[in-house]
């Protein structure tokens, strides 16, 4: 499983710093938007290309063009190359596939927009990055081709993307603004989840059930990290999460957590955003998740992103890891830890609630595609149920983003030997969606939240640390 376990999560340290300005720069040429449901409304102020699609569809219609796609080196790229001969025969379409790894990815997709050239029609990207790349009027709405039955097979049934997927993809540039509306920049194509998996064998050996609120886990990372090795399980530790100062340490099991126990990262006040990662309340949570990850963690915990954190609960090393459902689905197998793993919604809110941040692979259309229709064309293949479902039962898209494949009897046979999953699944999806609020300098602002995270870890106050972090990002999120 190497695909998978090189497939990277978050963006290069420079494609960070590029983005953070990229959103203030050039936010004058974002398209004016309206705030209509999905499946309904105005066009766009300036037309768009599918309207000019007439008759009736055809699969055929581009039979000999070819569509250049630019793509993450990761296990979604490889079902669809696996099952881009189906598209051609199909269409008659050919797909050049360019793919580059994550690490200098996103600065090819950077460079791509930025050109104007419509190098590429089509590529990959994260729901954040619409935040990012939306503004300055690089993506196409996809709603109008949606909505043109020239355009979109009738099998093609929008209503079966989980809804909280499909809003991950509208927003209307306003910074604070919720999701939705009638843009659609983006579809669904693979998702994570963030939710709690555990070495079954070791919670069975020392009498553990996994804990129901966050005080529970942390007594549980505790009991784990000093029994687990007297009990013949080696060095092990209790809980292993991302501690890099990246915005993806914020992102998975932080958020998570922090959004079950009802708190926020920004209010919208006079039209300007509040940070509210210094509420007393944030400032709790804040330091006990770091002592958690002092007593109960991994040393090294500043440098552990998605990678290590997960491959150490594959190698027998941490007990518990809270991070994306996927990352600990792929150390279910080939790894120490094999067949040895469950999965478990992990702690819920004061009030019983599951809210789950989540990270979404999707995809896009370049707006300076000249080639629109052909491009619109694949987009709708590859998110068709036909190859969802092809991708989900042989290939590596684990988490299903229609309804219809999550609920199929082959996805569930697929799932059914990990023990909890399914079950975890089915728990979460509803309350799964993302969970900060929408804004410019997304990167920039949960990077500098990492940054502090590692600071209170490493033993600076609480209060003093988030007050700064606060104070400094007011005006930058701002701008």
């Amino acid at each position: 499983m190497n695909s998978e376990r090189s497939a990277r999560h978050g963006i290069g340290r420079r494609e960070l710093l590029r983005l953070a300005g990229l959103g203030t720069a050039l936010s004058a040429a974002a398209p004016l938007l309206s705030a209509c449901g999905f499946g309904g409304g105005p066009a766009d102020e300036g037309g768009s290309a599918a309207d000019d699609v007439t008759g009736a569809f055809d699969w055929k219609k581009h039979d000999g063009k070819t569509v250049k796609l630019l793509m993450n080196k990761h296990p979604y790229t490889d079902a669809l190359k696996a099952h881009q001969a189906e598209f051609t025969a199909k269409t008659g379409i050919t797909l050049q596939i360019d793919e580059f790894p994550e690490s200098n990815y996103f600065d090819k997709v950077t460079l791509e927009l930025q050109s104007g050239q419509g190098g590429y029609d089509a590529f990959m990207l994260g729901a954040y990055m619409v935040w990012q790349y939306g503004p300055p009027g690089y993506l196409e709405d996809l709603n109008p081709w949606i909505r043109n039955a020239s355009a979109t097979h009738a099998e093609f049934d929008p209503a079966d993307f989980y809804p909280n997927l499909l809003t991950a993809g509208q927003w209307d540039f306003t910074n604070g603004n919720p999701l939705g509306g009638d843009r659609q920049w983006m579809l669904p194509w693979g998702f994570e989840s963030n939710v709690v998996a555990y070495r079954k064998d070791v919670f069975d050996k020392l009498g553990l059930v996994p804990a129901e609120d966050f005080d529970g886990l942390i007594e549980l990372a505790k009991t784990i990290d000093s029994k687990a090795s007297s009990n013949g399980f080696g060095d092990m530790y209790g809980i292993a999460v991302r501690g890099s100062k990246e915005w993806a340490t914020i992102h998975p099991g932080f958020m998570t957590m922090y959004t079950r126990l009802g708190l926020k990262d920004f209010a919208v006040e006079n039209g300007r955003l509040k940070p509210l990662m210094n509420s007393p309340e944030a400032i709790a949570f804040t330091d006990k998740w770091a002592g958690m990850v002092r007593d109960s963690g991994p040393a090294g915990w500043t440098s552990y992103t998605w990678y290590q954190a997960s491959s150490d609960l594959g190698a027998g090393k941490a007990g518990m890891l809270f991070d994306a459902d996927i990352a600990s689905y792929f150390q279910n197998e080939n790894t120490a830890a094999a067949g040895k793993l469950a999965w478990h919604p992990g702690p819920k809110g004061p009030d019983g609630n599951l809210n789950t941040n989540l990270w979404i692979w999707s995809l896009a259309m370049n707006s300076a595609s000249k080639n629109k229709e052909a491009a619109w064309w694949f987009l709708q293949w590859a998110e068709s149920k036909e190859h969802l479902q092809y991708a989900a039962t042989q290939g590596q898209h684990i988490d299903a983003v229609r309804q219809s494949v999550a609920t199929s009897a082959e996805y569930k046979d697929r799932l059914a030997p990990n023990t909890g999953f399914l079950e975890t699944f089915e728990q979460v999806i509803d309350s799964t969606k993302i969970q900060f609020t929408p804004q410019k300098n997304f990167f920039d602002a949960t990077t500098s939240w990492a940054a502090a995270l590692q600071d209170v870890y490493g033993g600076a106050d609480a209060k003093a640390t988030l007050d700064e972090l606060a104070t400094s990002l007011e005006p930058r999120v701002n701008d």
